[in-house]
């Protein structure tokens, strides 16, 4: 091939119609990624962005919304544990799953029913 792969600009998921600040709540209040200032030519579509830590998330509205409930971004996190605590105190679901080979991770859910993955790899505890 005459092209490769540099890296993932961001991952798009959806919420409803005037799900915005629940979103802000959940990805800039509770993950504490920064919100970013969407195009103007974009902003009449509705939603938000924000970028945290090497991943971006965008947020799409989508009129007829269902939830991710199996697809799903994996994000590398350096300390799954902290995460999991912050993600607990703020009354979210962690679920543990120890069946990725060489990773520590768990799963959670932003306040729209979106699936999220969050992976530590074991060589870096």
């Amino acid at each position: 091939m005459a092209f490769t792969f540099e890296r993932l600009h961001h991952v798009l998921l959806a919420i409803p119609p005037g799900g915005e600040d629940v979103a802000r709540a959940f990805y800039g209040g509770v993950l504490g990624m920064t919100e970013l200032a969407k195009p103007e030519s974009l902003r009449q579509r509705g939603g938000c962005w924000f970028r945290g830590g090497g991943w971006e998330v965008h947020l799409g509205v989508e009129k007829d919304f269902v939830a991710a409930r199996k697809a799903h971004p994996g994000v590398l996190v350096d300390d799954l544990d902290a995460l999991a605590a912050a993600l607990s105190e703020a009354g979210r679901p962690v679920d543990w799953d120890p069946d990725f080979p060489g990773h520590r991770r768990l799963y959670s859910f932003d306040d729209h029913g979106n699936r999220l993955e969050f992976l530590q790899p074991l060589s870096a505890e």
